[in-house]
């Protein structure tokens, strides 16, 4: 005899989406309250600014205001895309980005790693506290530093070569060594601080792989390259990739402080051009003009470097 079975008829959603969440906010109405200064934080500073754009569409004049500064179209983007200056400090931003991401971007990968590879936690936090200070120095200090260290009066570095029967270098005068300057000085002062996001994220790998891997007969190396780098691999795959969202930005307050007409045709970027032209022509037009191409170039590279990861690498930050 066959058994009937009786189905229990679905329950009809009668509530919407707006009215599910609603009800949501409502049961957890102190929690939403916590976001609202971050939201208002967000819209007042992030997005109110956003109508400043239209100043690179107009002959923006600081005594007319918005809304009175005629429209031009895209005449400052054409003078922007022609410009002779504008080519060579965009060549300049690209070369210094790529040299800090080459150089810089896996030190403080080396550095966690080896941090992490200490047992004694005297040594361990002593060498981090080390490390991370340089970060809270400002870049006018940092510029000193660099300046006192590297000068040609008096500089430890050229005293040295000086002693050793060499030539002293001119660090902040010569075109063809400034460069490094700027990247030596920017990763002294931040590999130790991006350290931070990596150790974090050793805490986030199981310890019983490790003892697996001893079991097996794995040493360091092959422990490091088979469990410790896959395991982080997704914060420096994101890590990488809000990187590229930067590379337009190529460290603007740094060069500031440290660069001089001497070298600006190697270490002019798109940030000091900004100021300079903006603060010191008062060409507001153009250099807004300028600042959302850069906007514009760095939100596409994290696109497409997201989508690229997530085609060749499985993961993405969305």
């Amino acid at each position: 005899m066959k058994s009937e079975t009786t189905q229990r008829p679905k329950p009809h959603l009668k509530n919407g989406y707006w009215q599910r969440l609603w009800s949501d906010i409502w049961k957890e109405w102190d929690l939403y309250l916590l976001l609202v200064p971050g939201i208002l934080f967000i819209l007042l500073f992030k997005y109110t600014p956003m109508y400043g754009i239209t100043i690179a569409f107009k002959d923006f004049n600081i005594f007319t205001g918005f809304a009175d500064s005629p429209w031009v179209g895209w005449k400052h983007f054409e003078k922007l895309f022609t410009s002779p200056d504008f080519a060579l400090v965009f060549k300049n931003t690209v070369i210094i980005s790529l040299l800090k991401i080459i150089i810089l971007f896996p030190l403080p990968i080396i550095v966690a790693l080896m941090l992490n590879e200490m047992r004694k936690m005297i040594f361990k936090r002593t060498i981090q506290t080390i490390i991370y200070l340089p970060h809270f120095l400002s870049w006018v200090i940092v510029s000193g530093l660099f300046i006192d260290l590297l000068s040609t009066n008096g500089g430890l570095v050229n005293k040295l070569l000086v002693s050793l029967h060499m030539e002293p270098i001119a660090f902040f005068l010569d075109n063809s060594v400034f460069r490094s300057v700027l990247v030596t000085s920017a990763g002294w002062k931040e590999t130790g601080w991006s350290t931070i996001v990596y150790l974090a994220a050793f805490s986030t790998i199981d310890p019983v792989l490790y003892e697996a891997a001893k079991i097996d007969g794995a040493g360091k190396w092959k422990q490091l390259w088979h469990i410790t780098l896959p395991g982080i691999a997704p914060i420096i795959i994101l890590m990488f990739i809000l990187r590229l969202g930067s590379i337009l930005e190529a460290g603007t307050e740094q060069i500031l402080v440290m660069y001089n007409p001497v070298v600006y045709k190697v270490s002019d970027v798109i940030g000091t051009y900004v100021y300079r032209q903006g603060l010191g022509n008062q060409d507001y037009s153009f250099t807004t003009a300028v600042g959302l191409f850069e906007a514009v170039i760095s939100f596409t590279l994290v696109i497409v470097g997201n989508s690229l990861s997530k085609k060749y690498l499985q993961r993405g930050i969305w």
